[in-house]
């Protein structure tokens, strides 16, 4: 379950900035509130004439008053018909408008998110709060706080009526209502609770079925289908048993609101007789009380819905405040430097950074990099798994910010960059590609979109990915989702034309071609040589061919870089530097055994 997720009532001050964030909003739900006012007297004005005649063109016979009546019932039922109209029309659209501007915000701030967030937040609970927590705030405003304010007055105007017209009566009605508003101040509490726990668990199940569909193939491949149903119904069956108890509370709560007003029209009924015989009342204006108190039961009976829905509500707002209110711990500087004609040096001193645990301890990882990367210069970078390599470069592209030290672009913090200009100057790709439901051309220009047909060719001969002309629609087929239906070596080289389309002065490679056959390696590391002879190139090697494109090494171990020097030269004197190349040739032997 989500890490945010909570046990106790959390109040309703997220409705509050529901309503600051809904402002736009305002004028269509006041409009939507007013009509239903007037609705809800048109309602009780019904029983008004229908009282007046009992007591008059009834006993009197006056036909023509009886048609009379009858018409004025009938233009009173159509105007409230109208009005229930002019409420869907005026709420409709600005509510509609507040959640599509709520799902803009919040995917806004998912991007600007670092990544240390992302790492936390599976996301399933993301996917949830962005298609079903804003949905359930636009029914919220569309309905529930219409309908539960002009509810709340009719149903104080309505008492007011009942009063008037007979104080014994109504303080029969009174007293029959007083358990059921006890009952529904101790409604909220619970249901509050039980709302939230079941929006987190349909979020933990929303991430696993992404994961199942994500990693069908594993599934499939290793027979563990099985398992992840097993897995799957547990949480399943987990949210049904919280969806059983929040329909048995607002179950007790229905049941009050049916049968104590039910109850209470059977006592008034008895009192109605004696007021009636005692000449208090006449028997138009009996009509008329159990007619207007009739009036109310739908206001009265729908606060269960209303007060379900508002909680429902005040929780989906808690839980997109889980996301807009997190931390942006990468962000632009208030006054930015400007790197007017970028080289493309790149410099580590004295970098440190670890990753926090849940007991609030810190894993350090890196402990003191040194490393100078020149202009124009080829650096790989060599240690163990686990040694931090693919760490340093996330902080090259400023993924994360170091505990202490710095990361410098021609000299500069890149701290004290816009992101923007950063990601201008450095461009990535990754072991694990990531590919996204657009055309081939689109993903592989997707860091330089203006670029020219001659600039993706070039691209994908470059990567060795001219195997994108003899798909159906050559450069424009759109790839599907995360690119699965090519394979690992396909998506890795469109990863990497990616990389190098983006004509960055920086270009960093977390071992982009893990993947790829022995054949169409030494292909691209060859068009890489000329790419690179140009380019700032950082790269995480893990095969002695990759390394051999670099002018320099650089081991990482236990922290720190610990030798720097040509290949030839490190192999020849650091026994250190031969133990990991060794061990890294073993790990991609067994790779290999295992994909074959």
């Amino acid at each position: 379950m989500s890490e945010n997720s909570s046990s106790q009532p959390i109040g309703f001050k997220p409705l509050l900035r529901v309503f600051g964030y809904a402002r736009p909003a305002h004028f269509g739900i006041a409009l939507g509130i007013f009509v239903m006012l007037v609705s809800a007297v048109l309602g009780l004005v019904i029983p008004q004439v229908l009282g007046w005649l009992i007591d008059g063109p009834l006993q009197t016979g006056e036909v023509v008053q009886v048609w009379i009546s009858s018409a004025i019932v009938l233009v009173l039922g159509v105007l409230q018909a109208i009005m229930l109209w002019l409420r869907r029309r005026f709420v409709l659209e600005p509510a509609t408008k507040v959640e599509a501007n709520l799902k803009f915000d919040l995917y806004s701030d998912l991007v600007d998110l670092p990544v240390s967030f992302h790492d936390k937040w599976p996301s399933g609970q993301l996917l949830s709060r962005a298609q079903g927590d804003t949905s359930t705030i636009r029914r919220w405003l569309m309905f529930g706080v219409v309908l539960l304010v002009t509810n709340v007055i009719t149903i104080i105007v309505g008492f007011v009526i009942l009063f008037v017209m007979s104080w014994v009566l109504g303080l029969v009605m009174l007293v029959f209502s007083l358990p059921l508003w006890l009952f529904t101040y101790r409604f909220e509490g619970k249901y509050e609770v039980y709302a939230r726990r079941s929006q987190d668990q349909e979020g933990d199940l929303a991430t696993r079925v992404e994961e199942s569909v994500h990693g069908i193939r594993v599934l499939k491949a290793f027979g563990r289908g099985g398992d992840a149903l097993k897995a799957f119904t547990k949480e399943a069956e987990g949210l049904r048993d919280t969806e059983i108890i929040k329909a048995k509370t607002v179950g007790w709560l229905w049941f009050w609101l049916i049968v104590v007003p039910s109850a209470s029209f059977g006592v008034v009924l008895l009192f109605g007789a004696w007021v009636v015989a005692t000449e208090q009342i006449t028997l138009g204006g009996l009509v008329t009380f159990f007619a207007t108190a009739t009036a109310l039961r739908w206001p009265i009976e729908s606060i269960g819905f209303l007060l379900s829905l508002t909680a429902d509500a005040n929780t989906a707002s808690t839980r997109i405040h889980d996301v807009t209110d997190a931390e942006k711990t990468i962000s632009d500087p208030e006054n930015p430097l400007t790197i007017s004609e970028p080289k493309g040096a790149l410099e580590f001193r004295d970098v440190h950074f670890g990753f926090k645990n849940s007991d609030g301890s810190t894993t350090e990882i890196l402990k003191g990099v040194d490393l100078s990367v020149n202009a124009g210069e080829t650096v790989a970078l060599v240690g163990i798994t686990g040694s931090g390599k693919t760490l340093v470069t996330a902080l090259a592209a400023r993924f994360y910010d170091p505990d202490s030290g710095t990361v410098l672009l021609d000299g500069v913090d890149i701290r004290n960059l816009t992101q923007e200009e950063l990601h201008t100057n450095i461009a990535m790709a990754f072991e694990e590609a990531t590919l996204f439901s657009a055309s081939v051309q689109d993903n592989v220009l997707m860091g330089y979109p203006e670029g020219t047909k001659e600039d993706l060719d070039k691209a994908l001969q470059i990567a060795q990915a001219t195997f994108v002309y003899s798909l159906p629609e050559g450069v424009d087929t759109e790839i599907g989702e995360q690119g699965l239906s090519l394979s690992g070596g396909q998506r890795q080289r469109l990863a990497l034309a990616r990389a190098v389309a983006a004509r960055p002065k920086i270009l960093v490679l977390d071992d982009p071609l893990s993947a790829l056959d022995v054949h169409t390696e030494a292909l691209v590391e060859n068009a890489m040589r000329e790419v690179l002879k140009g380019t700032t190139a950082l790269i995480v090697a893990h095969r002695p061919s990759t390394v051999q494109m670099a002018d320099r090494v650089a081991l990482l171990d236990g922290g720190k870089i610990i030798a720097t020097g040509k290949h030839s030269d490190l192999l020849a004197t650091n026994a250190r530097y031969r133990f990991v190349l060794s061990s890294l040739e073993a790990e991609n032997e067994r790779k290999e055994v295992e994909n074959d």
